[in-house]
């Protein structure tokens, strides 16, 4: 990602709900930064504009929802991730089946890794 901030108003207009103090997003955990910055490394090359992000994100929101999640606001950024795949599947960035073997490939290694460790993919 570029050292340039983003756009925070615009950002703030096509995503209300976006965690944010007087500085800018605000992250509970080191993941949900790195799925934030992904999204705006590939926004920034283009790949989807605001109004489809946004879109992806109302839509994996509602999936949520629907699923039963009571939406507390703790699982914000888990609905970020999961439009971050939808849009990249969308866009033929990834595919369906690539996102399954990453996750799997995921659950295996944190199964494997000590308590405290960092996770790590062979």
């Amino acid at each position: 990602m570029t050292s340039a901030r983003p756009d925070m108003p615009e950002l703030r207009t096509a995503l209300p709900a976006l965690p944010c103090d007087d500085a800018g997003p605000v992250f509970s955990a080191p993941w949900e930064a790195q799925a934030f910055a992904m999204t705006l490394a590939l926004h920034e090359r283009g790949i989807f504009t605001w109004v489809e992000w946004a879109e992806c994100l109302n839509g994996a929101i509602c999936d949520a929802q629907a699923a039963g999640d009571p939406d507390g606001g703790n699982s914000y950024y888990g609905h970020w991730l999961a439009a971050l795949e939808r849009i990249s599947t969308i866009k033929g960035m990834v595919t369906k089946h690539m996102l399954l073997q990453r996750r799997n490939a995921w659950d295996v290694a944190a199964r494997r890794t000590p308590h405290g460790q960092p996770i790590e993919l062979q």
